[in-house]
C-alpha cells in the first residue's frame, strides 16, 4: 500500500517562472513554502519532482497532489471531498 500525500491546498498555485531555471515541486504536500520542497518529506517515501520550463510563463502548479500531471495542475482538487 503506498502512501498518500498531505492535500497542500485546495487550488493550483500559479508561479511565474524561467526558461531553463529548475523548480522543485513538492510531492509530499507537506511543505510551508508550497508549491515547492522545503525538506519536509524526510523520512516519507515521496521525493520533490523537477520542473525545468522552456519558456519564461505563468505555470499552475497542482497543490492537492491528486494530479495526473505532476506538477501541474489537472484539474483534480475539483474532485477533493
Amino acid at each position: 500500500m503506498s502512501e498518500m500525500p498531505d492535500i497542500g491546498g485546495r487550488r493550483p498555485i500559479p508561479v511565474n517562472v524561467e526558461a531553463g531555471k529548475s523548480y522543485w515541486w513538492c510531492a509530499c504536500g507537506r511543505s510551508k513554502s508550497q508549491p515547492f520542497c522545503d525538506g519536509s518529506h524526510k523520512g516519507s517515501s515521496f521525493s520533490p519532482i523537477e520542473y525545468k520550463p522552456a519558456a519564461d510563463e505563468e505555470a499552475w502548479f497542482c497543490a492537492c497532489k491528486r494530479s495526473g500531471k505532476k506538477p501541474m495542475c489537472d484539474g483534480s482538487h475539483k474532485q477533493l471531498p
